[in-house]
């Protein structure tokens, strides 16, 4: 009797450290170019075991191979932030001297955390739903937002910040998971959104409403629009702004806007130039009726932003960002609350989508029964 699926995934991924292992005591794999090169050998090879996994299926869904060979890397980013918080050791530290020299800063030991531990779980969860006929879009359409905003932040990050300087062959092992994902979620929105039908009668009441006489979608509103400003104003900051309140923020609350690594620099402009029309089609959404498109859109927004936030905010605190660029003791928590606020915002939007779809949908004729779907 096979194993499931992503009963299969789970052990193989676990295969990760103990390749590392052997890896980092055999000096032949300790060179900048063998090191690029097992690497490449070693993610073929999970390929091949991805396909004979699934040989006796008789239709695969490509994405699985993506988000099994995903799972591997997670276990690989995990072995990181574990060895460079000190919980264990003898795993990394070739890799760290010889092949990306920048996975051991504090933003990428918090991706390294997320990956390991949020996209593990999120890539098993989908691979069981995918293996048991249940859908798995929305889950999917979470982990394509926070992988391409992981990936348009940390590499441009690496190359315009202090390691810029010393970059390695191992670091173009990130250009497949850079294409991926955008391959990935181009592939999920073109299929259709799968919406429980609400009669015509109550999508046409919803819909009447004005956005005054919808309290959650006013308060939803409201906070989009000081995301919007909070994403303005510190876009600002880090294009250094010379007027005296860009400069008392950076100074003297979150310098860690201005760490050399480059990572936080690059994500405000991500804020700025991408988050923020975002922010303003969604704003824009909640406020005009039959905008289907919010249901997808809202996930994918939401998590691209909890995944940087989360970077972000642990990174400002991290022990390995230097004591300079750490969150002042005395403004940790309005900084905090300000950052959590931009994370929870997004996710709220995206849950309330979700919960109360009626006012999203386009109508629907009349007469239609409930145990009929609808397709947008």
């Amino acid at each position: 009797m096979r194993p499931p699926a992503e009963v299969s995934v789970f052990l193989l991924s676990l295969l990760a450290p103990g390749v590392l292992y052997i890896m980092n005591n055999i000096p032949a794999f300790q060179e900048p170019l063998p090191i690029l090169g097992m690497g490449m050998v070693v993610l073929g090879s999970v390929l091949l075991l991805l396909l004979l996994i699934v040989r006796h299926k008789t239709k695969v869904d490509p994405l699985f191979y993506v988000f099994a060979e995903f799972s591997f890397t997670c276990m690989v980013g995990l072995t990181n932030a574990l060895e460079q918080d000190g919980f264990i050791s003898g795993f990394m530290s070739f890799y760290i001297k010889k092949g990306e020299p920048h996975l051991s800063t504090a933003y990428a030991v918090m991706m390294s955390y997320w990956e390991g531990v949020v996209h593990f779980i999120l890539f098993l969860t989908i691979i069981r739903r995918m293996f048991a006929g249940k859908s798995y879009r929305n889950l999917s359409l979470l982990w394509a937002g926070s992988s391409i905003a992981h990936q348009i932040v940390f590499i441009p990050g690496v190359v315009i910040g202090k390691y810029g300087s010393n970059i390695r062959p191992a670091f173009w092992r990130n250009v497949p998971f850079f294409l991926v994902p955008f391959w990935a979620a181009s592939l999920l929105f073109s299929r259709p959104t799968e919406m429980p039908v609400i009669t015509a009668d109550k999508v046409a009441a919803e819909q009447k409403k004005s956005l005054l006489s919808r309290p959650v979608d006013l308060l939803l509103s409201l906070l989009l629009l000081g995301c919007m400003a909070l994403s303005v104003f510190r876009g600002f900051v880090v294009l250094d702004c010379p007027l005296d309140f860009c400069f008392t923020y950076i100074y003297q609350y979150e310098p860690y806007l201005k760490d050399p690594v480059g990572f936080p620099r690059v994500m405000m402009l991500v804020y700025l130039f991408y988050a923020l029309p975002l922010l303003i089609l969604l704003t824009y959404g909640l406020k005009t009726p039959g905008c289907s498109w919010m249901l997808d859109w809202t996930l994918f927004f939401a998590g691209a932003m909890v995944q940087t936030q989360w970077c972000h905010i642990g990174a400002s605190l991290h022990s390995r960002t230097p004591f300079t660029y750490r969150v002042p003791a005395d403004k940790r928590w309005p900084v905090i609350a300000l950052n959590v606020l931009l994370t929870a915002v997004p996710a709220l939007l995206a849950l309330r989508c979700h919960n109360n779809p009626a006012y999203f949908m386009k109508p629907v004729p009349k007469g239609q029964t409930n145990s009929q779907k609808k397709k947008n």
